[in-house]
C-alpha cells in the first residue's frame, strides 16, 4: 500500500491526511505559541516605547505573554479543526451545521473571548504601571489615590464587556433587548443594592471634592488612621495600632471628617504640677523662662500660653500650651520630648520641685486582746 493510499484511508468521515494535518497544526500552535507571543509583544512594544515612562520591555512581555499565547493557541485550534469534516446530527439540521462543529466553535469563541479579556486586563495593569512611574516623578497624592481606583474601574468595565460579548456571540442573546427589558427588575435590583450604589456614588464624590487623599491622616466616626486606599465601596485606613479599618465611602462624606494632615500646627497642652515647697519667686522664674525657652524653638509658634492656673491642696498647677508647626507626627514628638526635658531642667535650675502623686492613707488600729490597742499605721501610695 502506497503512502497516498494510507493518507486516503477514511475514519469517521475524514481521511488520515486530514487528521495528520489537524494534528500538525495543533502541535505547531502548542510548540510555538510562546515564541509567537514574544514576537507579537515585542512588535507592539516598539510602537509604544516612547510612552512607557521607563517600563522595560521585559515587564511588558511578562504581562502579555500568557494571555497572548492563549489566544494564539485557540486560533491554531480553530485553524486545525477547519480541515476536518463533521457528521450531521439531526438536532442541528436547522442550523445547517453539524453539532460537533457547533460545539467546538462555541468553545473556541469562549476561549477567544477569555483570552482577549485577559489581554485587556493585562493592558490595564501595564497602563497602571506606567502611570505609577509618572506619579513617582510628580509626587502627587491625587495620582496615588486615583490610579488604584481607575485600575479597579477599568477592570470592572472590561469584565462587563466580556460578559456581554459572551452572551451575544456565544449564546445568541440580544443584549440590547436584555438591557432594555430589565425595567422593573432593574429597579428592584437597584433598591436591593441601595447601599452599594450610595457607596459607589460617594467614591466619585470623594474624587471630585477631594476632602482627603491617600496618605492623609484622618479622623471619621471615631476612627483615626492613615488613608491607604479608596475603593468603589469603602476606604481603607491604617490605624496607629497598625490595624486595617474599612470605612464605607458613604460614611466618609456623611460624617464629620477631620483631615489631621492639613493642620498647620499640632497643639501641645498639659499641666505642670509643682510642689507647695516651690516659692512664688521660684514659680515666677520657672514660668517666665519656660515661656522664652518654648518661643525660642524654631518649630513652635509665638502663641505660647504658660500660666499659674490653679492652687490645689496637692500642688501648684501651671498650664502649658503651645503649637508645633509641623505635619509630621514623629517630628512633633521629637519637639515635644526636647521641650519636656528643658522644662525639667528649668525646674531644677530654679531649685523647684514637682508635686508628689502619692496619697497618704491612715489605717485605724485594730484592737488586739493580747497586745492591746496598736498605734495607727501610715502607708504612702
Amino acid at each position: 500500500m502506497s503512502l497516498q493510499e494510507i493518507l486516503n484511508l477514511r475514519f469517521l468521515g475524514n481521511n488520515l491526511g486530514a487528521y495528520l494535518t489537524c494534528l500538525g497544526i495543533l502541535l505547531f500552535g502548542y510548540a510555538f505559541k510562546t515564541l509567537l507571543s514574544k514576537l507579537l509583544s515585542r512588535l507592539v512594544f516598539r510602537f509604544i516605547r516612547r510612552k512607557t515612562e521607563g517600563v522595560s520591555e521585559s515587564q511588558f512581555q511578562a504581562l502579555l505573554i500568557q494571555p497572548v499565547s492563549i489566544v494564539v493557541f485557540f486560533v491554531t485550534v480553530y485553524l486545525a479543526f477547519q480541515v476536518l469534516d463533521y457528521p450531521v446530527h439531526s438536532s442541528e439540521l436547522t442550523r445547517n451545521e453539524p453539532w460537533p462543529k457547533v460545539l467546538l466553535f462555541r468553545l473556541y469563541q469562549l476561549g477567544i473571548i477569555f483570552g482577549l479579556a485577559w489581554i485587556a486586563l493585562r493592558v490595564v495593569d501595564f497602563l497602571v504601571l506606567v502611570f505609577r512611574r509618572r506619579a513617582e516623578t510628580n509626587a502627587s497624592r491625587l495620582n496615588n489615590q486615583l490610579i488604584p481606583f481607575a485600575k479597579d474601574l477599568l477592570k470592572v468595565l472590561v469584565l462587563t464587556m466580556a460578559f456581554l460579548v459572551m452572551l451575544s456571540r456565544v449564546f445568541g442573546v440580544n443584549v440590547t433587548a436584555l438591557i432594555g427589558g430589565l425595567g422593573i427588575g432593574g429597579l428592584a435590583v437597584a433598591f436591593a443594592a441601595k447601599e452599594s450604589l450610595e457607596n459607589l456614588i460617594a467614591s466619585f464624590t470623594i474624587f471630585l471634592d477631594r476632602p482627603f487623599a491617600v496618605g492623609d491622616l484622618v479622623e471619621v466616626g471615631g476612627v483615626t488612621g492613615t488613608v491607604e486606599k479608596v475603593g468603589f465601596r469603602s476606604t481603607r485606613l491604617r490605624t496607629a495600632e497598625k490595624s486595617y479599618v474599612t470605612v464605607p465611602n458613604k460614611s466618609m462624606i456623611d460624617k464629620p471628617l477631620d483631615n489631621l494632615s492639613l493642620r498647620t500646627a499640632r497643639r501641645v497642652s498639659f499641666t505642670l504640677a509643682l510642689s507647695h515647697a516651690t516659692s512664688s519667686e521660684q514659680l515666677r522664674g520657672i514660668v517666665q523662662d519656660a515661656q522664652r525657652m518654648i518661643q525660642a524653638n524654631p518649630l513652635t509658634t509665638q502663641d505660647v500660653q504658660i500660666k499659674f492656673s490653679a492652687l490645689t491642696p496637692a500642688a501648684k498647677e501651671v498650664t502649658v500650651q503651645y503649637f508645633v508647626e509641623t505635619t509630621s507626627y514623629e517630628e512633633y514628638l521629637d519637639v515635644k520630648e526636647e521641650l519636656n526635658y528643658r522644662l525639667v531642667e528649668l525646674v531644677e535650675q530654679h531649685k523647684g520641685s514637682f508635686a508628689s502623686t502619692g496619697t497618704t492613707i491612715v489605717q485605724l488600729a485594730n484592737p488586739d486582746p493580747l497586745r492591746g490597742l496598736q498605734s495607727p499605721e501610715q502607708s504612702v501610695l
